[in-house]
């Protein structure tokens, strides 16, 4: 074996990033992760399958001494614990941020992991976003290494993966593993180890469940348990992802680009590329909602509407457009939250100031007879355009045949969120304060936002962690 292993280049860069930080620009983008990943989780707090954790994490008992912060839980808990609570919340409303073309959510695996670990170690604020930011690159680069670009699709989810969870423990395992000031040696250990835990099928899309909302926290809880094995002398292969019996090979055949792993690794950066999500929607029904949101803007009425069609690209019909019976009568508010046809109908016809947001999905919401009448006046159809765009892209093309004969198009082919149409920092701390309102105060929300986005110079993490905390469920 000539050179170093894909794992020991990784654990090298992690190590040297730990010793000489990173730029500023990618400290700004990382500050606004973490921005958008606590609203997301202080709008989660009174979902199910997060109150299921708790109660969970709760009996496996309080942290000794030490510990961290997990949201909404008034004393801290031991590490795992804290990045598994946290990590769940942060993936439960679907509203979380989003790589293209691997389709991962990254930052709900891997921000939980080193928001725990720094808060133990009282790292500061910068080393946090650093070792977030790398955690969340190496997580990229393995969903990268998984897609297939000759069928604009990801292996990983071609065999039932969600890889989100599996790639996500490996990164969450590198961001951990630098903030416990681990060498190159020790955070390819961690690597090494991480290998073997990260898990996670997506069944649940297809027949329901709602385990899907919980993989990101095991999988920050998985990444911080690693980190804490290697820091105690266990170790991993050194060939562990592009070898015979290997991550890669394990969980994709032959089907993986090793390349993808490596190539212009600590030169190029995935993670100021990844969508932030406007909606609390699947990410494939966002370009629609957009497309209905500037109809209704231009003042279509949808009493007037008497047929609608909604284009995307092919590959995402399955998700948000079939079976059309289901998608156009959703059988809850979660399951809206998947439908091109009711997404469609909610911007045209709901919505707050965010254009479409929570209280759109709610079972309430989809059960209302005009949405319904105005979903079942939706079809969802392949268009070539969006088609060849996807996956870089989720595009897509809204058609309304009105009453009077008129036509109206509206054509979205960038998503809003993304680098080509992206969300200022005054946009995403206003999607943040919408979420955290509904666990604490207007006050204090924007005082939270304050605190997260000043991490990227010199802030307090405590500050942050503090708050919360203390948040109410």
């Amino acid at each position: 074996m000539s050179g170093p292993t894909p794992a020991q280049r990784l654990g090298e860069l992690a190590a040297r990033v730990r010793t000489e930080g990173l730029p500023g620009e990618l400290r700004d983008d990382l500050a606004g992760r973490v921005v958008d990943l606590l609203g997301n989780c202080l709008a989660a707090l009174r979902e199910r399958p997060a109150e299921v954790v708790t109660e969970v994490v709760r009996g496996w008992g309080a942290a000794g001494s030490g510990g961290a912060s997990a949201i909404g839980i008034g004393r801290r808990l031991p590490v795992p614990s804290a990045a598994l609570v946290n990590g769940t919340l942060a993936h439960s409303l679907d509203f979380d941020d989003t790589h293209l073309p691997s389709v991962l959510h990254p930052s709900s695996a891997v921000i939980p992991a080193a928001l725990a670990v720094a808060e133990e170690t009282g790292a500061s604020g910068p080393a946090f976003l650093d070792a977030a930011t790398v955690g969340i690159e190496v997580t990229c680069r393995l969903g990268m290494a998984g897609y297939d670009a000759e069928r604009s699709n990801s292996v990983y989810f071609d065999r039932g993966q969600h890889a989100t969870a599996i790639c996500g423990t490996v990164g969450a395992a590198v961001a951990a593993a630098m903030l416990r000031g681990l060498d190159a040696d020790g955070i390819t250990a961690a690597i090494g180890i991480a290998c073997s835990m990260g898990a996670g099928v997506i069944e649940a899309n297809r027949t329901g469940g709602t385990v899907k909302r919980v993989h990101c926290g095991w999988a920050a809880h998985a990444g911080v348990a690693a980190a804490d094995l290697a820091r105690h002398g266990l170790t991993g292969p050194p060939t562990v992802l592009e070898g015979r019996f290997g991550f890669l090979q394990a969980f994709l055949g032959d089907r993986f680009d090793i390349g993808a792993v490596t190539d212009g690794l600590g030169e190029t950066w995935d993670t100021p590329g990844i969508f932030f999500k406007p909606y609390p929607c699947n990410h494939f029904t966002q370009a629609g909602v957009d497309a209905a949101l500037r109809m209704r803007a231009d003042g279509v009425d949808p009493a007037a509407i008497t047929a609608l069609t909604l284009g995307v690209p092919e590959p995402v019909l399955r998700t948000i457009g079939e079976p059309i019976e289901e998608k156009r009568r959703p059988r809850s508010g979660y399951h809206g939250a998947f439908s091109g046809p009711y997404t469609v109908a909610a911007a045209l016809l709901g919505g707050g100031g965010l254009g479409v947001f929570h209280e759109d999905f709610t079972d309430a919401a989809v059960a209302d007879p005009a949405r319904q009448a105005l979903a079942d006046k939706v079809t969802c159809v392949a268009d070539p355009e969006c088609t060849e765009i996807f996956p870089q892209q989720f595009p897509a093309v809204l058609t309304a045949e009105l009453a009077d004969g008129t036509v109206v198009r509206e054509r979205v082919p960038y998503n809003r969120g993304g680098p080509r149409n992206p969300l200022s920092e005054a946009e995403l701390t206003q999607k943040f304060t919408a979420n955290a309102r509904r666990s604490i105060s207007e006050e204090d929300a924007a005082r939270l936002a304050e605190r997260t986005w000043r991490l990227r110079t010199d802030g307090d993490l405590s500050q942050v962690t503090d708050m919360i905390r203390l948040a109410e469920r």
